[in-house]
């Protein structure tokens, strides 16, 4: 009487172990693309060519190293041309992640809360240095 209950038990435990034997690891995930991300998210405000007319935010050409606010033929807000520092890789994530932090009264409205997807614009930036 009990050899037919051990069966349905032995059934399940091959299922289970032939389901598990069947799973596929997950590809790596890949890193996000600072040009797309750019494109994407900067690019409705930003230029990365001088000789495209100004958008609503300055163009980010040689941003990395140059000081705040000093853009040529830009008309920043007056928070941000008095800023008193120069853009590098810890200020433009500062930046990116809370503008309004960096420098109180500044109109740039976009915030970006993934610490990868910031990195992967900086490192994009940089590059066009």
């Amino acid at each position: 009487v009990t050899a037919p209950s051990a069966a349905p038990y032995g059934a399940a435990m091959v299922l289970v172990v032939g389901t598990a034997g069947a799973q596929m690891p997950l590809p790596a995930t890949k890193p996000p693309d600072g040009a797309t991300l750019f494109k994407q998210q900067c690019a409705v405000c930003h230029t990365l060519n001088l000789s495209e007319p100004m958008r609503q935010g300055p163009p980010l050409t040689k941003v990395v190293g140059r000081p705040a606010g000093k853009a040529e033929g830009f008309k920043y807000s007056d928070a941000l041309s008095k800023a008193n520092f120069a853009w590098d890789e810890p200020r433009l994530d500062a930046w990116l992640t809370n503008p309004q932090a960096v420098v109180p009264g500044v109109v740039m409205a976009y915030r970006q809360g993934k610490p990868e997807t910031r990195a992967a614009i900086i490192t994009y930036l940089k590059e066009l240095n």
